[in-house]
């Protein structure tokens, strides 16, 4: 549904709107029309009231539960009221400290980003989560460890002493010198260099026949590096913390999402889709309910701010996963200002 533009509802109306959005996000309840009436400063009666909400529920803003409950915002009255009426107020000082403190403890910048996500976790009661920046892996040593006639270990040692396998399948007549070959070729030629840097030395010499290397080698060596060339870039770094903060007194009444949320916050590779699309934004992105595929069926929303390493190049994605009912006017501007801490850190 098209969001009623905020600018075609009544004065009134956009009073009262307000109204029911703050107090369901501050209770997580409905809001009735009795309470709106005692609020200071509306001067309107129960029924004049009722009214309004049935007006804001017949355009879509507004739900009833239930026929005798109050109204709650739907996702589009909470996109409305967060692109429109929201007014945002600053971190706290206390906030605002406990960010810096946290991240700002003097040690290497993965632990700023694990902080980040803690530190979040624990302001929002909601899950922080911290997209980090892949690390390229740079190659120290390359072997090809026969297994069988079709299939071979390949090993890659990194620079800083990690050692991963992969096992990838060799073409038909593949000699054990071809796969020591290979191996030597790599620790000799490429050690040194990222993956990439590796592929591109070794086109560039297939190309400019500088490599000392039958075409079995050649293509060998190929797959063996794009095996970690694939795996790298489809693998998800992410560091999710709080996940116990969704379980809430509230949530006693809805264990059905927010189990549906657990299960969805396992999903690493698809989580990491979605804050990537927060990397292209200059400023911090609301997703809310449905907007998002991922989050759909759990009714939750997420709140993203991409922070940036030298040069302004935008290097991860921090924010908060929780219900849509998030203090946005207060979690909004705190994501923000975790995103620029860590920003700064990283210059």
């Amino acid at each position: 549904m098209v969001a009623t533009p905020i600018t075609e509802l009544s004065s009134r109306a956009r009073e009262v709107f307000r109204v029911v959005v703050e107090n369901y996000l501050g209770s997580g309840a409905p809001v009735g029309s009795r309470t709106i009436s005692r609020l200071v400063g509306l001067n309107l009666s129960p029924a004049s009231i009722r009214n309004v909400m049935q007006d804001l529920e017949e355009v879509g803003l507004l739900a009833s539960p239930h026929i005798s409950a109050g109204r709650m915002p739907t996702e589009t009255g909470l996109r409305l009221f967060v692109d429109g009426m929201m007014q945002a107020s600053e971190p706290s000082e206390d906030e605002r400290s406990a960010i810096e403190m946290r991240l700002s403890s003097g040690g290497p910048i993965e632990d700023a980003l694990a902080e980040a996500s803690a530190v979040l976790s624990g302001l929002s009661a909601c899950a922080g989560i911290v997209m980090v920046p892949a690390t390229e892996l740079i190659l120290r040593q390359f072997a090809f460890v026969p297994l069988s006639q079709d299939q071979a270990l390949a090993v890659l040692v990194g620079e800083d002493g990690s050692v991963e396998n992969r096992v990838v399948r060799l073409a038909p007549g593949t000699t054990p010198s071809a796969l020591v070959e290979a191996g030597n070729y790599v620790s000799a030629r490429l050690a040194g260099r990222t993956l990439a840097e590796a592929h591109a030395l070794l086109d560039a010499e297939i190309r400019e026949g500088r490599a000392a290397l039958d075409s079995a080698s050649q293509d060998l060596i190929a797959r063996g590096l794009a095996l970690w060339t694939r795996d790298g870039a489809s693998r998800p770094v992410l560091i999710v913390r709080g996940q116990a903060n969704l379980i809430d007194a509230s949530a006693a009444e809805d264990l059905e999402r927010v189990r549906q949320l657990l299960d969805e916050l396992e999903d690493k590779e698809d989580i990491a889709r979605l804050l990537d699309s927060a990397r292209t934004g200059a400023a911090t992105k609301v997703f809310i309910g449905s907007e998002n595929k991922l989050f759909s069926l759990s009714g939750s929303s997420v709140i993203a701010a991409p922070y940036r390493a030298g040069g302004g190049r935008v290097v991860g994605v921090v924010g908060v996963i929780g219900p849509t009912r998030l203090n946005y006017a207060r979690i909004v501007p705190m994501v923000d200002f975790t995103a620029q801490t860590l920003t700064r850190l990283m210059r």
